[in-house]
This record gives structure tokens, sequence and C-alpha cells, in this order.
């Protein structure tokens, strides 16, 4: 295994190069047709060390697709899974940042050189990565996008994990690229379902009409997986009542904390004082997006 310094940004970080030929290779690679000669990384070697599981998604995504893959997100991290994605904008981003939120390793895949974060304003996020996950590329360090790099990056996404989840995408979206390579692979490809008036899903719900599998709740992809759901916290059983029915209103993942007085028949001042308790009972976090789930 080679080693080269990274760019002055990420100096103390080291780039390593894995040819096919030495034990750090992942050989899920190998059943690519035209798998990388080499591959550039940073990071955690151990991150592709585990089950493992693919989220891509359209880049323009909606707050319920941000949604749906922080819950998909978190509940696979609190299982042991490594979520693996572009670090693209929108869905990719997501997963990513819930895995390192969970204190899960993510491995990002990129078009671009192992030490080119791509989109620019995602530096920190790439840096995250670096440090406590995986960055993978097939190009050069200091490669910048070309056309056509991001079909070839999304090929190793598809063939690292036996598990490809599209959550939100359209008919042009890319993550449609990762789901058709991750069929030629023999992989298994399975579909959030949207609104059927959401450009944002006319993709994903179309790879449900073509046979892709259903995820409706966490607990299906982690069955894909042949994973059983972690055991969640369960309230002290003297919690009193507005703060039961907070509890009970957020089982299903991430809810705006705005709508927790329609869902819970709670004025807006007894919401947030039951969010404060159960945050001080440590059973509750809030998200800067204003959102709250169960720890």
């Amino acid at each position: 295994m080679l080693s080269l310094q990274a760019s002055p940004t990420l100096s103390e970080l080291q780039i390593h190069v894995w040819q096919k030929e030495v034990s750090e290779y992942p050989k899920e690679l190998l059943d690519l047709a035209h798998p990388p000669s080499e591959l550039y990384a940073i990071g955690r070697e151990s991150a592709l060390i585990g089950p493992r599981v693919s989220i891509v998604g359209t880049r323009n995504s909606t707050g319920y697709g941000e949604r749906a893959t922080r819950t998909l997100a978190r509940s696979l991290a609190r299982a042991g899974v490594t979520v693996i994605s572009g670090m693209a904008r929108g869905i990719d981003a997501a997963a990513h940042r819930t895995a390192l939120e969970e204190g899960s390793p993510t491995v990002a895949v990129l078009g671009t050189g192992v030490d080119v974060p791509y989109p620019v304003g995602h530096r920190h996020l790439h840096r995250a990565i670096a440090e406590k996950g995986l960055v993978l590329s097939e190009n050069p360090p200091g490669a910048k996008a070309q056309k056509g790099s991001f079909p070839k990056r999304n090929r190793i996404i598809a063939a690292l994990a036996p598990v490809t989840i599209v959550v939100e995408a359209g008919f042009r979206s890319g993550a449609l690229n990762t789901a058709s390579q991750a069929l030629e692979l023999g992989r298994t490809v399975a579909a959030v379902p949207g609104p059927i008036d959401s450009e944002q899903s006319r993709g994903s719900n179309q790879l449900l009409r073509d046979g892709a599998v259903l995820i409706a709740e966490p607990d299906d992809a982690l069955a894909l997986l042949g994973i059983s759901s972690p055991l969640e916290k369960t309230p002290p059983p003297t919690l009193p009542d507005s703060e039961q029915k907070v509890w009970d209103a957020i089982k299903g993942g991430f809810v705006q904390t705005d709508a927790l007085p329609a869902a819970t028949d709670l004025s807006v001042a007894e919401c947030l004082a039951a969010i404060t308790s159960l945050e001080i009972l440590g059973l509750v976090e809030s998200t800067l997006a204003g959102e709250i789930r169960r720890r």
C-alpha cells in the first residue's frame, strides 16, 4: 500500500493508495466489469468492516425526503451499519451527517479527487467524514469534477454495499443510475415511496413500480441486511401526561416541533415544556432544523 501526502488543507491527514492486489482494496469492487485499478482513501479503513448500505437520492431534496433519510440513517447507524453515499447536496449529505451525529462511521465516494470536496460548500462535511469515517475516489488527488466522473463514481457506491436505498429521485436523478448499476451487479435495490405529485419522487416511485423493495420504515431496511432493530429507550413508567403525549407523537422518527400541538392536542407552551422535560431525562434531542426525535 502506497501513501501520499494530502493537500495543504488536509495536511495532517494521509492519502492512501489501494491497488487491487492489496488487502485494503474492497473485494466487492472486483464484481464490476471495470473495477478501479486503484483507489485513493482518506480516513479509517475499518469503516468498510461490517454491514453496509448505500443511501442515495436527489440533490434537490424535499423536507420529507431529508426526514426519511435521517430516520433511516439514524436507525442503521444505531444498528452498527455503515452508511455509504456520494457526499452530494440533499439526500447524500443528510445520510452522512446523520451517521456522524450518531457516532457511526460513514463512507463518501467522490467523483473528484479524494482531497477535493465537492461541492465546495461541503468541505466541513468532507473533513468530518475523513476524520471519523472514510473518503474514497478512483481519481488522483487534486482531480476536479469532469463530465462522466459521477456515473463512474456511482458504480463504486453500488458495488460497495449489498443494498442500495433510493430515498428521493426524479426521472433524471443520478440516484437512478446508481440503482441501475446496483441491479446489474445483482445487489438489492430498495426505495422509499414518495408523494405522487412530487417531482422528486417520480423516479423512486418508478423503481417501486418496477419491483424495487419497499422501505416503509427503518426495520424494512434492517431486514434486508438480516439485522434486528436495537431496543429503544423506554420512558419511565411515571412519565406525566403531556410528556407521554409528546413521546408517543415522535415514535416514528423526526417530527417538526411546530407540528406537535396538532399531534398531541397540547398548547405550544405545554409542548415546549414537555420537550424540555424529556431532554432533561435524556429521552429526546432537538435538531437545529427545529425537529425533535427520540434518542
